[in-house]
């Protein structure tokens, strides 16, 4: 077994074959400054309120539990689980798909590990998932990928700390420190007085404005605010979650390039397709960079974590955190049943 965390050792099953099976097309981002300048109208610029609204509504879980008719719900639901089916229903395929391979797994935290509750500090994961993660030789990534420690420190990938639990692997916007806490400060002194509710998380590389606790009409003032803040650095981009409005560095990273990164920090870069099994687990759109990766890669398998239909690169779906739990919990016993027979 290769004691790396996020990877698991073979998983034993039926004859292999390949999860997700490459989409003909793949979208991809321009180069250079023209993505650069795209990314700044889009997120900055060019938006209109109302379209923002739109999106911050559509990731609001009350707004889609008011579906229009019960049949038609329950009519795209079930076409979209067709398309998108449960990991725990189909992990004999999942584990077939696996079988002398690597396992490595991405997981996501926040609506992934933990439920998202309406204080984002209270956002824990449960005891039995803590156990399985509070392992020294994980390796974490913060901030969408831009904070990546680990058990070593790489030396090629801007690693510094000589503390084997928390090495730095990558900072990719470590330049962007300074301004992150400058504009963190400008916006709990703007934002926290004047939208009852809203609460500005820093997360070091990527600045966190939760709208969950705030009422809807206010929704559109607190856009404003946040992009007026914003118009003094157009260095940085504006981007919207579930529930959150995130300011990041406006690099070309994100949770696929993380994921790269991590694969080939754990010596898979290259590896051949039947040598490793990737597996990613997230609930939020910013998790779309990572399925889409495995999708471009023909490989592993993406898992999306959500209750209701969504345009998604993943190929399986889990509805909750306790799901969650569950597949993870099945993939540690088969990878023992693993462990015992090769012994």
């Amino acid at each position: 077994m290769t004691k790396h965390g996020v990877v698991l050792e073979d998983v034993a099953a039926a004859r292999h074959f390949s999860f997700p099976p490459p989409r003909t097309t793949t979208p991809t981002a321009g180069g250079g400054d023209s993505f650069r300048k795209l990314a700044a109208q889009v997120d900055l610029g060019a938006a209109v309120v109302g379209s923002w609204l739109d999106s911050m509504k559509a990731s609001s879980p009350r707004h889609r539990l008011m579906a229009p008719l019960p049949g038609a719900a329950d009519a795209e639901h079930d076409d979209w689980m067709e398309r998108h089916p449960s990991a725990l229903d189909r992990f004999d395929a999942l584990a077939a798909a696996a079988k002398g391979k690597q396992v490595a797994v991405f997981l996501d935290y926040d609506g992934t590990l933990s439920p998202i509750v309406e204080d984002p500090d209270r956002a824990v994961m449960t005891d039995e998932v803590f156990s399985f993660v509070r392992l020294a030789e994980l390796y974490y990534a913060g901030s969408h990928g831009m904070d990546i420690r680990g058990p070593t420190a790489d030396p090629n990938h801007h690693g510094k700390a000589a503390d084997s639990s928390s090495s730095v692997l990558c900072q990719p916007a470590s330049e962007f420190l300074p301004v992150m806490e400058e504009v963190y400060a400008a916006l709990v002194s703007r934002v926290e007085p004047s939208i009852p509710g809203a609460k500005v998380e820093n997360n070091k590389f990527c600045l966190s404005v939760h709208f969950r606790c705030v009422e809807e009409a206010a929704w559109a003032p607190l856009f404003e605010l946040v992009r007026a803040v914003l118009r003094d650095y157009p260095g940085l981009r504006l981007t919207q979650g579930r529930k959150v409005l995130e300011v990041r560095p406006m690099i070309r990273w994100d949770k696929g390039k993380a994921l790269e990164f991590l694969l080939t920090a754990l010596g898979f870069a290259d590896a051949d397709k039947d040598d490793v099994f990737p597996i990613y687990v997230g609930d939020d759109r910013t998790d779309e960079d990572a399925f889409r990766v495995l999708r471009a890669r023909g490989q592993g398998a993406g898992i999306l974590v959500s209750r209701f239909p969504k345009e998604t690169s993943a190929s399986f779906t889990l509805r909750d955190p306790a799901e969650v739990k569950d597949f993870l919990r099945k993939l540690v016993v088969v990878n023992a049943d693993a462990d015992t027979n090769n012994s």
